[in-house]
């Protein structure tokens, strides 16, 4: 089942998502490379892709996972929650209506 991982960054996050980020992205990759991301990214601070020191506000995963508590299990090991960069990590089930998934 495919989850939504929403999370929220702390206040001054940039220099800690820096430090963890090629950590980040190696998980994310892992589970890109299993076929299970359907999406992931940062929220830009300011409308902007390139938000500079302005930073990110929190970042959404969207994955598939056996069950919600493997789902928590895979946010609770990310290197951005170790480094502090994140306040709040919220995990929901998530329906892709579109596009289309075939089944």
């Amino acid at each position: 089942m495919l989850y939504s991982i929403f999370a929220y960054d702390n206040e001054n996050s940039l220099p800690l998502r820096a430090q963890a980020r090629p950590a980040h992205i190696a998980r994310l990759k892992e589970l890109h490379e299993n076929n299970r991301l359907v999406l992931a990214g940062p929220n830009p601070a300011i409308d902007s892709l390139e938000p500079g020191e302005a930073g990110f506000t929190g970042s959404l995963i969207v994955a598939d996972f056996p069950s919600l508590q493997d789902a928590e299990e895979w946010a609770k090991a990310d290197p951005y929650v170790a480094a502090g960069v994140y306040k709040e990590v919220q995990i929901k089930p998530f329906k892709q209506v579109l596009p289309p998934v075939e089944e």
